[in-house]
């Protein structure tokens, strides 16, 4: 191992460890909440410890799918790799802030892909001259991002055109992208998974020989402390939002969209150093495929359900554009298999763009 590589393991076994040191804001965030201190430090402590839990949460589901079937490696991922977007979207609900769970969901989609791919290009750009990806899987993901959109508009032009929302066409959408989530799975997981192989990494085979008890005892027990600050952290945005004067739209779109997908940033990050770009667009396009048809259609089933007012599909058009503007550009990204630093970069800008045109609506 060279002076570089060991200095680049030990800033990674730095960056990880001052995460997990954030556990000890769960406490901390308890009892401000508790004893109704200061809400913008019982939001910041919330944040931060959601940040910690998350990690903790990608780590132990890690080390469980390492030692199962792809199939349920991909379940497994999918309802625990989301389980702070669907925690603090429930709560956020049932509190009224259906604006800023939508903002959040079109958050988590641009996040992943303009924010997320963006940095891993820039990391893995600076360090090689250019670098090659799977075309294959990122032209899936950025094609049922397309799909996604369709969804999500539709609705949208009904409300415009009509004048309101209609529910049962939001639960339609729901099921109908729900089941092309499943039918993606199917598509990479069995008939043509020959398509979607990735080189395990190291940390992934040594994951797996590690026991899986403990590993599922940590996943149950971070899921319920996310649940728990989740209601803190919910609990505390109207206060933020009246003392801060910031949006819900802007709250759920950058804040909220950004600390529930830190862990996936980093994970990418180091992926794009080692040059395995292809893990880190998969990371990116897999969870904003993800958010819009795993988590929307379960939010949407759910809260019309259980919740009143349940929460529709009918975006506003300045969340449309930046769902249909991160489609096109995911599209834009798949076809060469080819990426540099300097598109990431552009990435990044057009990210920082949307983010600047919400803050100020």
């Amino acid at each position: 191992m060279t002076k570089y590589q060991s200095w680049h393991v030990f800033r990674r076994i730095d960056i990880i460890l001052f995460i997990d040191l954030l556990l000890f804001f769960v406490p901390i965030s308890a009892i401000l909440f508790y004893l109704h201190l200061n809400s913008i430090a019982t939001f910041i402590t919330a944040a931060l410890s959601i940040v910690a839990l998350t990690h903790i949460l990608a780590s132990s589901s890690g080390i469980i799918a390492a030692q199962v079937s792809n199939t349920a490696s991909a379940l497994l991922n999918a309802t625990f790799g989301n389980a702070v977007e669907l925690f603090v979207a429930i709560f956020a609900l049932r509190h009224g802030l259906v604006d800023m769970v939508k903002a959040s969901i079109v958050g988590s989609i641009i996040i992943n892909v303009l924010l997320l791919i963006g940095l891993a290009m820039i990391a893995g750009g600076l360090k090689y001259k250019q670098q090659k990806f799977n075309k294959d899987s990122a032209g899936l993901s950025s094609t049922m991002l397309i799909i996604v959109v369709i969804g999500l508009v539709l609705p949208s032009l009904y409300s415009m055109i009509e004048g309101r929302s209609n529910q049962a066409m939001s639960q339609g959408v729901s099921v109908i992208l729900g089941v092309m989530y499943l039918l993606g799975l199917l598509y990479m997981l069995v008939t043509h998974r020959h398509l979607f192989v990735v080189e395990r990494t190291v940390r992934e085979t040594k994951d797996g020989r590690r026991p899986i008890g403990p590993a599922v005892a940590i996943l149950i027990g971070s899921t319920v402390l996310v649940g728990f600050e989740s209601n803190i952290l919910v609990s505390t945005i109207e206060p933020l939002i009246l003392q801060t004067g910031l949006s819900q739209m802007f709250i759920g779109l950058v804040v909220i969209a950004l600390l529930t997908n830190i862990p996936e940033h980093i994970s990418a990050i180091g992926f794009a150093r080692q040059n395995n770009i292809t893990l880190s667009l998969e990371i990116g396009l897999n969870s904003a495929t993800q958010i819009a048809l795993f988590v929307v259609p379960v939010l949407v089933l759910f809260s019309s359900v259980f919740m009143s007012p349940p929460l529709d599909l009918v975006f506003t058009p300045f969340e449309l554009a930046a769902v249909v503007i991160t489609a096109i550009i995911a599209n834009a990204i798949s076809p060469d298999g080819v990426c540099h630093w300097f598109e990431g970069a552009q990435l990044v800008a057009i990210y920082l763009l949307i983010a600047t045109a919400f803050y100020f609506i």
